[in-house]
């Protein structure tokens, strides 16, 4: 890579170059972006759902959930968002934001002009093309979610959980196979699952029983991936990763990691 490896944006290229090649001049461009850093405590709002959509979030370190909360006042969470993630690349093109993204720890994050965004993506096809491709794998995240929440037991959906976390993290070079840092209240794991706090807990501690996972305070450590996989249905070919860079394998996974 030619590029700078102190921009700000670099995050942002190395997400987006799992998805296509970029020449030197396409690396040059995306990373004299036009942006402005902004640090958030956690539980602060990025974007708050009806917000006009004026730029595009990079999410340069920490971690943020994508969410919507409904008349009664309870929680869904959509999407865990990390390092690298564009948490609302949608919005270049939509006028409002029809949910809200909150910081779940202390972040980073580079807000870019829609503007910006736009002229890129149809200056520079290489990046156009991956932009796009970010988001259709977000969509297909956000599928998988759906089918986890109505369709898989408590245990499925946690473990399908555990398993999508740990690939994630070691794509994005945040965590390993077996081990790394989820953190995450049962609360906010329940908002993940659909299910209550207490029957998060109920279930944890099943899957640690069943010598499967342990965890220190934030950790999760994963004792028996085979099995988790084959308890959460767990498939990671749904998160499109670059079968030449593939680390993990589920139950009938072509690919499930990658490492930048």
């Amino acid at each position: 890579m030619s590029a700078s490896t102190d921009s700000p944006l670099l995050p942002m290229l190395r997400k987006l170059q799992l998805w296509g090649a970029f020449s030197d001049a396409d690396e040059a461009a995306l990373l004299a972006l036009p942006h402005t850093l902004r640090s958030f405590e956690p539980h602060a709002y990025i974007v708050r759902d009806g917000d006009a959509a004026t730029h595009s979030c990079l999410l340069r370190s920490g971690f943020a959930y994508r969410q919507r909360i409904v008349a009664g006042g309870a929680r869904q969470v959509l999407a865990i968002h990390m390092d690298g993630d564009m948490v609302d690349l949608q919005n270049s093109l939509l006028v409002r934001a029809d949910h809200s993204v909150q910081a779940l720890t202390r972040v980073e994050v580079a807000f870019i002009p829609r503007e910006a965004i736009l002229e890129i993506a149809f200056a520079r096809p290489a990046i156009g093309q991956a932009m796009w491709f970010d988001t259709l794998v977000d969509g297909a995240i956000f599928r998988e979610w759906m089918v986890n929440v109505g369709r898989r037991n408590a245990r499925g959906r946690l473990a399908h959980l555990l398993c999508e976390c740990s690939v994630r993290l070691e794509a994005a070079g945040l965590g390993e196979r077996h081990r790394y840092e989820l953190p995450m209240s049962q609360e906010q794991l329940a908002d993940c699952t659909g299910l209550t706090p207490v029957h998060v807990n109920r279930t944890l501690m099943a899957l640690e029983r069943e010598g499967l996972i342990d965890r220190t305070l934030r950790s999760v450590i994963i004792d028996d991936w085979g099995k988790l996989c084959e308890v959460a249905d767990f498939r990671g070919d749904y998160l499109h990763l670059p079968v030449r860079r593939a680390g993990l394998r589920g139950r009938g996974t072509r690919l499930a990691a990658a490492a930048y």
